[in-house]
């Protein structure tokens, strides 16, 4: 029997990918008058992250217009504010571009590979997005950020979980945090449905609309009073481990 919802979802998907792309080319047809009218390198990446900011907004609310998701958000207020390390778990495709509409000034660490994507090469070159591949200076660029007063995002898992599997996390979100001895903004991202996941094409939609729960959750206090510990290896380490169990245990609470 046809499942006219569902195939209305296929279509309604397809169009926000397309219409996304347009966005991502749109953004980058700005980069040249930006680059030439608008002086000063840290005054461009202001702009264009918040012309990256409100062009997310416009893209979920597009995709909850058509139909292709459901999103609820909890405690949005606790992020309205400046230089927040953001860590968040990774169900999604999507996950980046919703947590980018709710805050202002947002920075992430991207795949180098984003530089040569003429989608996305406008976004990234022009916001100033630190590249995964920057090695040890990375941890100095995420630090650099949050400190200018801008909202780093990082995913701690590096990329997208596979459904019911249980991935190490990483160790750049921790350092960052270690080396400022930051506190963390943690945000649990659960969805109904099975929906985008790292190895599932943007056709296989789910059965049911998919609805996104997107929890912001109280600080963390900075990282030396979770670990209590000063040397660096040691400290990066238990706050990777602490990070992972709680964020697991959070998300089995929430999902």
């Amino acid at each position: 029997m046809l499942n006219v919802g569902r195939l209305w979802r296929v279509m309604a998907t397809g169009f926000c990918f397309v219409m996304f792309g347009v966005g991502g080319l749109g953004i980058a047809g700005a980069a040249v008058p930006l680059l030439i009218l608008i002086p000063g390198r840290h005054r461009r990446q202001y702009l264009t992250r918040e012309l990256v900011h409100h062009s997310f907004r416009l893209h979920v609310a597009l995709m909850r217009l058509t139909g292709a998701i459901g999103c609820v958000i909890h405690g949005r207020e606790k992020l309205a504010r400046g230089g927040l390390l953001i860590l968040a778990n990774h169900p999604s495709l999507i996950d980046v571009v919703m947590l980018m509409s709710l805050v202002h000034r947002p920075d992430c660490i991207v795949k180098a590979a984003l530089w040569r994507n003429p989608f996305t090469w406008g976004p990234v070159s022009l916001t100033g997005f630190i590249s995964n591949a920057s090695g040890p200076e990375l941890v100095e660029a995420g630090l650099a950020s949050v400190r200018s007063g801008n909202n780093l995002i990082i995913f701690p898992e590096g990329t997208r979980t596979v459904p019911s599997h249980r991935s190490t996390f990483q160790r750049g979100a921790a350092n960052i945090a270690c080396r400022g001895d930051l506190a963390i903004t943690p945000v649990i991202i659960t969805c109904t449905e099975t929906f985008l996941t790292k190895g599932q094409p943007w056709y296989k939609v789910p059965p049911r609309k998919p609805i996104f729960e997107l929890t912001v959750l109280d600080d963390l206090p900075p990282s030396s009073q979770i670990t209590g510990s000063d040397e660096p290896a040691r400290h990066s380490r238990r706050l990777t481990e602490y990070l992972e169990n709680y964020f697991y245990g959070e998300v089995e609470q929430h999902g």
